[in-house]
This record gives C-alpha cells, sequence and structure tokens, in this order.
C-alpha cells in the first residue's frame, strides 16, 4: 500500500475492554457507539501472506521460557497456536495438520512491553545531542512539539515503533505528550495499527501548561475504542505546579481530569520527577491513588510515599537507559531495590529513542542491570531471570494487560518472540536468562509475531517496506530540524525554560 493510502486508512469504533477495576466503567462509557471496522483495520487484524503463519502452527522445539510458573521453562518445548491465540505449551505437542515453525536453536518467549515511549519524537533522533542545553532532548522537544504535524507525528511513530520490534517489542504504551489535536491522535493510532504492534495510545496534552482535551480524548474513545483487538486507550496528565505541590496545596483541574478519566475507564500514566514532589500526597488526600495509576521514574519517593503506592496497588515503569545519563543527579537514584522489597508491580520502558539514540530494550534491561549493581547501599541481588519478567509479564501487568500476554499461557494471545541462541555473541547459551540480559542484541532477535502474525522474520520486517518507513521519517526529521536550526539562530531563545521537562 503506498505511503498515501496507508496515511489515509483509519478505523472507527466504540468501547474499550478492561480488566476489574476498569470494566465496569468502561462499559458506560463508550455503550452503543460500535461501528464496523475499515477494510484496513480488517487486514491488519489478519494473517494476510506467505511470510504470516496459517490460522494454526506449530513452534517446535525452542528453547521456551514461559514465564508462566505453572508452565516453567522447556530447554526443548513447543508452542501450539491457533487463530492468534495459545492452545498449549509442552513438550512433543501433536498439533495434526498444523504449520510447523523449526525453533531448534532458539529461544522462545513472550514478546517484551514497553511501558512508556514518547513515539511521536522519534523522528527527532538526529537532532537531539543527548543534555546539550541548546540542542538537548527538552530544548528540541519543546521547539518542535508546536511544529509538529499529523503526517509528521504518523511517520515518526511507524518509525519508533518499527526500531523497537527489532529488540523484540511486541506490546508499548505510546506516552503521546504532543497530541496537539484529535488528528494528531488519530494519525498515531493509524500508525501503530499499520505497523502491527500491540499498544496502548495514551492520550496527552499540547504542551507545557496545557490540561488535557477532554473532549478529543472522548471523540478517540468513541472512533478507536473497539477498533481493533490490539489497540487500547489511555491518558496521560499535567502534573500540578511544582509551587502548589510544594506548598501541599490542590489543583481541582488535576483531580477532576483524573477523576474525569477514571470515569471514561481510562487508565492514567503520569511522570514522576524533580518537580514532582509533593504529588503522591495530593493524590492519596484526593482519593486518586490506584491500580489505574501508572507512575513513570521512580526517583525521589520518600521511603512512606513508596509504602502508600504500593499499598494502593500504583503501577511502576522504570526508564533506566534514559534515567541513569539524564536524571540521576537531579532526581535520585533509581528506587529498584526498596520497590522490590515492597513487592511492587513494576516494568521497564525506553522512554524516548530520540534522546536515547537506540529504542533497543535489551540495552534498558542491562541498565536496570548496571543501575542496581551501583548500589553499594542495598544489599539484594538481581538476578537476570527477574529482569526478564519485569521486562515481560511486568509490562503487562502494569498495563493491565497480564490477563491476554505476558508469558505463554494457553488462552493468551499469541504474542511471540524467537531468539537465535547460535549467534557469535550469544553462544554459547547455558542460562538463557544470562545470555538475553548480559549479551543479547537487536541482531539476535529472529522472529516477532503479535497475535499470531508474523511482523519480523528472520531479523527482517516482513509486513511494511523499512526503507520507505526510514526514508519518510528521515525525510520529516531533516525537515524539521532544519526549521530548529533557523529558530537557534534567529531568536534569543530562555535556554533556561527550554530546558524544563516538557
Amino acid at each position: 500500500m503506498a505511503n498515501e493510502q496507508r496515511a489515509a486508512a483509519h478505523a472507527a469504533g466504540g468501547g474499550l475492554d478492561r480488566r476489574d477495576f476498569l470494566r465496569g466503567a468502561m462499559a458506560a462509557a463508550v455503550a452503543g457507539t460500535g461501528a464496523a471496522l475499515s477494510s484496513h483495520a480488517r487486514a491488519q487484524a489478519q494473517p494476510e501472506d506467505a511470510r504470516t503463519p496459517g490460522r494454526e502452527f506449530l513452534i517446535s522445539g525452542g528453547h521456551v521460557l514461559s514465564m508462566d510458573r505453572n508452565v516453567g521453562d522447556l530447554p526443548e518445548g513447543d508452542v501450539h497456536v491457533r487463530d492468534g491465540t495459545i492452545v498449549a505449551v509442552g513438550r512433543k505437542l501433536s498439533a495434526p495438520g498444523a504449520q510447523v515453525i523449526d525453533a531448534r536453536g532458539m529461544i522462545v518467549m513472550p514478546g517484551f512491553v514497553d511501558a512508556h515511549s514518547h513515539l511521536w519524537n522519534a523522528f527527532l533522533r538526529g537532532s537531539v545531542r543527548g543534555d546539550d542545553p541548546l540542542r538537548g532532548y527538552f530544548p528540541t522537544t519543546n521547539r518542535a512539539a508546536p511544529l509538529c504535524t499529523p503526517d509528521d507525528a504518523f511517520h515518526s511513530v511507524r518509525f519508533g515503533l518499527m526500531q523497537e520490534l527489532l529488540s523484540g517489542v511486541t506490546c508499548l504504551n505510546n506516552f503521546s505528550h504532543n497530541t496537539r489535536s484529535v488528528a494528531h491522535a488519530d494519525a498515531e493510532i493509524r500508525a501503530a495499527l499499520d505497523v502491527g504492534a500491540r499498544t496502548r495510545f495514551s492520550y496527552g496534552t499540547p504542551g507545557r501548561g496545557e490540561r488535557l482535551d477532554l473532549a478529543g480524548v472522548k471523540a478517540t474513545l468513541a472512533k478507536w475504542g473497539r477498533a481493533d483487538p490490539r489497540l487500547r486507550l489511555g491518558v496521560n496528565l499535567q502534573l500540578p505546579t511544582p509551587a502548589v505541590l510544594k506548598a501541599g496545596g490542590s489543583d481541582e483541574t488535576f483531580v477532576g481530569e483524573v477523576r474525569a478519566s477514571r470515569e471514561l475507564g481510562l487508565p492514567i500514566s503520569l511522570h514522576y520527577g524533580d518537580t514532582a514532589h509533593g504529588l503522591v500526597g495530593l493524590m492519596d488526600r484526593s482519593n486518586l491513588l490506584g491500580p489505574d495509576i501508572l507512575m513513570i521514574h521512580t526517583q525521589g519517593f520518600t521511603a512512606a510515599e513508596r509504602e502508600l503506592m504500593v499499598k494502593k496497588q500504583v503501577q511502576f515503569s522504570m526508564s533506566p537507559a534514559i534515567e541513569i545519563p539524564y536524571s540521576t543527579v537531579r532526581n535520585g537514584y533509581i528506587q529498584f531495590a526498596e520497590l522490590e522489597a515492597l513487592g511492587a508491580s513494576l516494568s521497564l520502558s525506553v522512554d524516548a529513542s530520540s534522546a536515547l539514540a537506540t529504542g533497543d530494550f535489551f540495552t534498558v534491561m542491562r541498565a536496570l542491570l548496571w543501575a542496581h549493581k551501583q548500589r553499594a547501599d542495598v544489599d539484594r541481588k538481581l538476578e537476570p531471570r527477574r529482569i526478564v519478567e519485569i521486562a515481560t509479564l511486568g509490562g503487562a501487568k502494569v498495563l493491565g494487560m497480564d490477563d491476554i500476554i505476558g508469558s505463554l499461557s494457553a488462552g493468551k494471545q499469541a504474542d511471540i518472540i524467537l531468539v537465535r541462541k547460535r549467534d557469535i555473541n550469544m553462544a554459547p547459551v547455558i542460562d538463557p536468562y544470562y545470555s538475553l540480559v548480559y549479551s543479547g542484541m537487536p541482531a539476535n532477535v529472529d522472529t516477532v509475531m503479535v497475535g499470531g502474525r508474523v511482523l519480523l522474520q528472520g531479523g527482517r520486517h516482513a509486513t511494511l517496506d523499512v526503507r520507505e518507513v526510514a526514508d519518510l521519517a528521515a525525510r520529516a526529521g531533516s525537515k524539521m530540524h532544519e526549521r530548529l536550526e533557523g529558530i537557534i539562530s534567529n531568536s534569543k531563545e530562555n535556554l533556561g525554560d527550554l530546558n524544563r521537562k516538557g
């Protein structure tokens, strides 16, 4: 399909399936707004060519890491899939008539879950220069945000998602904190469906100081709520001002946004950082803490705040590959050890591939290991198996999707990756968890499937023209770069303000 056709294709519908905490509110919020899927959405939801396995297949002879404690690990195991759903996981399974995928010499495991990524700015990777005061991440994205068009967002999201697929990410929380209009939201959602990954689109605000466009959220929910089983919706919110938080006050707009989002059954993603101290207390006083809250960046919490949030079943995501170089000095160390000791629900995330200059999830896993090993003040082991568990089942849980993904379990969706064990940087694999965390890289990922549909095969994208996607994103990024350089040359900006997190 030509790019223009892809950009124009979209689906319509309403409603959103939620588990436990969110299910009842969601049903009331969107009842009666369903509509038929477009032909594009239907095509993306089903196997469509010879590169995709048929309706039933058997992944045979692989080293299965199920991440299901009832199934365990199988050095020579099989995974039986029918109609995109896992039928069984075991040894020497019988599946007469099923297509056989030979997985000998490979690790077979659930895909990684990125619990927080800003895909709208992935195309700015060439323009961001670390934490440079003029061309660093925050100055660059703050300048670019108001200039970003829906077309820019579409190309950037496809570009960023396709890079993360290369490292085995099958599900991602798209924390869209530059949702400038419903058209921007549509573009980001269309891009994700075009790629075929499983995503939560977290509708955000168009910039610093702006508040949630609740009408836009409702319109997006009505249009996309039931559009595709791989898509779920959420929101991300601007926090109260540091002055309000420091004074121990309240922000009725923020409180209202949380409550309105909750009434719609939409989970909420929040950034935490050096300007957010006092947020936990404000949310507790207003009875806002709960399992639908995803708190991103586990730095700067007090012991009392950690205990309170875990008690209230708040979810957490760490972005160690970003947090180590960018925010440790101002926000403090990553509080993995403290939250792990409390039994917190933990996940991992890329954050911004434009700032990290890569969407490599293996780097994210290693960064957590490095951050933990640097902590001389804690005496708690971190085994590679636990890191892989956080990267898969942990991510699924914080996004409220562990009932359908995160482990290779009968009845769950076939979001599965195959990783080669015989590659020169991996062999010999004695402990697969150790090899994945210490040695793994995107080049080792052979196959990626979402809902049984193959998106990556033989380490290459199987559904989209990667050169076209990269060229279009690079073209948009280069044009944006020229505009940003013009702004730098022709204006005297307040660099302190531009360096403030958006």
